[in-house]
């Protein structure tokens, strides 16, 4: 048993996106929860929070110095 409620996915698909069963099954998962409103994901970074990032990880020369190749 895969643990995927199928014939929930196919009403929400079928009947309340109002897609053809062609088109439902061609979707990815990631696709389908994104059509229903799952996974909107985080708002874009603000400049503020572009300054928090820089702050707590500040780009520093000399250190691990390897071009971005970390544990190569």
């Amino acid at each position: 048993m895969s643990g995927i409620d199928w014939p929930v996915l196919m009403r929400a698909g079928m009947q309340g996106l109002r897609l053809a069963p062609e088109a439902f099954w061609r979707l990815t998962p990631a696709e389908l929860a994104l059509m229903l409103g799952q996974g909107q994901g985080a708002m874009p970074m603000t400049r503020a929070g572009l300054a928090a990032l820089e702050a707590a990880w500040p780009d520093t020369k000399g250190e691990a110095d390897d071009g971005g190749r970390r544990g190569d």
